[in-house]
């Protein structure tokens, strides 16, 4: 007699963006009178990110005034197993922009490698706080992409 063996289907990404009552799950969702700028800057962050939409990247949540670029392909990192790998988010938030860059969290060299200006707005070990419209940092912004772009293929995570 033959056994069978049930094999549950791979788990997709758990992202979610709205509560059960389909309510955003951003915190500043209203964006209009009082921050106008800060919409101008998320718009452009996301242009930026969204060219690096490839491979195993995809990116998700892009309402509400958020966006993630996640790659989906399992990896192993510091001995641990994930399903997927973020790569950077942006997110509005109450007087700024908050811009994740995940490939520095992981890589010290990473944040030797960035321009003064754009390590100014470090906040944590990952968020970058963009207050405002600066053609320079978002050229050395879309710089900072590129060399995590190109770490992620590096290791192989795209």
């Amino acid at each position: 007699m033959a056994t069978i063996i049930k094999v549950a289907p791979a788990k997709k990404p758990s992202i979610k963006t709205a509560d059960k009552k389909g309510k955003p799950l951003i915190k500043y969702s209203d964006k209009s009178a009082g921050q106008p700028e800060l919409v101008v800057i998320f718009e452009r962050l996301k242009q930026l990110m969204l060219r690096f939409e490839k491979g195993t990247i995809k990116a998700h949540a892009d309402t509400g005034g958020q966006i993630h670029l996640i790659s989906h392909k399992a990896i192993e990192f510091e001995g641990k197993k994930r399903p997927e790998v973020w790569f950077v988010s942006a997110l509005v938030q109450k007087g700024y922009v908050g811009f994740y860059f995940m490939p520095i969290s992981g890589y010290k060299s990473a944040g030797e490698k960035l321009h003064p200006e754009l390590m100014k707005c470090l906040k944590g070990k990952a968020c970058f706080h963009i207050k405002k419209k600066d053609e320079i940092l978002f050229k050395q912004i879309k710089e900072a992409l590129r060399m995590g772009y190109d770490i992620y293929k590096e290791r192989g995570w795209v």
